[in-house]
């Protein structure tokens, strides 16, 4: 691929945690990938504005905070509406395994659970990223 993969790093929610954000920002960075990282503490909306005006082509989220099923649906719905159905979006975070089919029903591409290496990770969305 030429072009290089755009991928937002975002923390949406309360959560104040960022480590994990950080480490896969630097993963995604150290493969190639052109990353932007959204910082703490953002909304829904500032998460799919960033996608949007960054042109992004996968959006990770980073969820510790237990509100992944109140936060990534809201993403999701707020994505359709701006007509962002291409970009993939990827959780990462404490999830329960009884919600990662919930979150990938709501289109969700896939959900990385503590312990998912981050080379796993960057192999997954190379290989299934759809460039625009």
């Amino acid at each position: 691929m030429s072009e290089k993969i755009r991928v937002i790093v975002a923390k949406p929610g309360l959560d104040g945690h960022d480590r994990g954000a950080k480490v896969i920002a630097r993963a995604f960075r150290d493969a190639g990938f052109e990353v932007i990282y959204t910082g703490l503490r953002q909304t829904p909306e500032q998460v799919v504005h960033a996608a949007l005006q960054e042109d992004a082509d996968v959006v990770g989220l980073s969820v510790l905070s237990g509100a992944h099923m109140t936060l990534c649906p809201r993403i999701m719905d707020l994505m359709k509406k701006e007509r962002l159905d291409d970009v993939m979006v990827v959780v990462g975070g404490i999830i329960p395994d009884q919600d990662i089919p919930k979150l990938k029903e709501c289109g969700v591409a896939q959900v990385f659970q503590p312990g998912a290496s981050t080379e796993d990770i960057v192999a997954y969305v190379r290989q299934n990223v759809r460039k625009k």
